[in-house]
């Protein structure tokens, strides 16, 4: 649904482009600002979403969030009590728990005092990292789609492109992966794609003949997706009028690149709901555990929820692999490249790519945004 030319004068002011006005190019998670009381952790609009997209009901979806929030807390905690025998973590969204992975000799009694529960695996998350860039060093011929750290399976997970499994490339990568550590092999029906469109209209940014979606605001610009521009590269509003330029950008190997906010345009914590639930202010940049309920807002596809699924992937784009991403099975289409992640109230990344559409489902990768923030000596805008 678009926005009437009132509503988008009105965000122009809130931010560049509605602060992230997620320009299209993957919707961004939009979740309602949570009310402060803990009787309500999320708002209507944000419950709507949940129990839409992940099919709760409101109880179920206030709960969800509830253990969510404990832990990501409970994350932090464990890993550190864990220390060099930790080996991943993830959450479980019918129990409601965080399950850590530990290699032998680790303190679990103490990684149990923080809430979590243990699990025993023969790898640490350091064996299975080394493993994964081991693999990245390789080659990757265009029918492999993917690979990431699964601490659940204490193995790199290789995902093959279905059709292409038996091609003489395909197989000579998969050996060499498999030498390189813990390797498991997966089929995948699908081949991964970036998700820039060419210029229609809507409430985008662009460059060229590029529309993408604004991520997350940071002092004196936004963040988005590298793919959609290179350093130097001027960027235009909704209304055609000149924001700012592309001050850094990074794309194959990286997903991310900022873009500084002048000529009238200014920042505001907001992600946009798109008139399908309210905006939603950013409270932060604490990163969401596997399992976690995760949501985007893009200028194509707008407002949609779904899963976090894997993090550290590796994704084989056509034009280069991209790594450190986190893949979701939130549904995403092109134009939405850019766009926000947030779980909750906390940013998490800017969408990259993926495959299938928000009619049939599919899967959507996002860069970490702390990466990017890291990258550049950034500050996200928070409220």
């Amino acid at each position: 649904m678009r926005r009437t030319t009132a509503m988008r004068s009105a965000l122009s002011a809130l931010l560049l482009l509605g602060t992230w006005a997620t320009a299209n190019t993957l919707p961004a998670s939009a979740a309602d600002t949570p009310a402060p009381s803990a009787e309500a952790p999320a708002s209507a609009a944000l419950l709507s979403a949940m129990e839409h997209d992940l099919g709760l009901s409101k109880a179920q979806a206030e709960s969800r969030l509830a253990a969510e929030k404990k832990a990501t807390a409970v994350e932090r905690k464990a890993k550190r009590a864990a220390g060099s025998s930790y080996g991943g973590s993830w959450f479980d969204a019918a129990s409601g728990t965080l399950t850590v992975a530990v290699t032998r000799g680790a303190d679990t009694d103490a990684v149990r005092a923080t809430g979590a529960a243990v699990r025993l695996v023969p790898h640490s998350a350091r064996e299975l990292d080394a493993a994964k860039a081991r693999v990245d060093a390789l080659h990757a011929p265009a029918g492999i789609a993917s690979w990431y750290v699964d601490p659940k399976a204490g193995a790199v997970v290789v995902n093959v492109v279905r059709a292409q499994r038996a091609d003489n490339d395909v197989r000579a990568f998969l050996t060499r992966a498999r030498a390189s550590g813990p390797v498991v092999v997966r089929e995948t029906a699908h081949t991964p794609s970036t998700l820039a469109a060419g210029t229609v209209g809507g409430d985008p940014y662009y460059t060229g003949n590029v529309r993408c979606s604004i991520g997350f605001s940071v002092y004196g610009g936004f963040v988005s997706a590298g793919h959609c521009g290179q350093p130097g590269a001027a960027v235009y509003g909704w209304d055609g009028s000149y924001v700012g330029n592309f001050q850094g950008s990074s794309f194959p190997d990286n997903d991310y690149s900022w873009v500084n906010v002048g000529s009238g345009w200014w920042t505001v914590p907001v992600v946009l709901g798109w008139g399908t639930v309210s905006d939603q202010l950013v409270r932060g940049s604490a990163e969401a555990p596997v399992g976690a309920s995760i949501c985007r807002s893009g200028s194509t596809s707008h407002w949609h929820c779904g899963t976090v699924l894997a993090k550290n992937e590796t994704v084989n784009y056509s034009q280069g692999a991209v790594h450190q991403l986190t893949k979701t099975n939130v549904c995403a289409e092109p134009g939405d490249s850019g766009g926000s992640f947030i779980s909750g109230d906390q940013a998490q990344g800017v969408t990259s790519g993926g495959w299938g559409n928000c009619g049939s489902g599919g899967e959507t990768w996002y860069q970490p945004v702390n990466e990017i923030l890291s990258r550049y000596g950034l500050t996200l805008h928070t409220a």
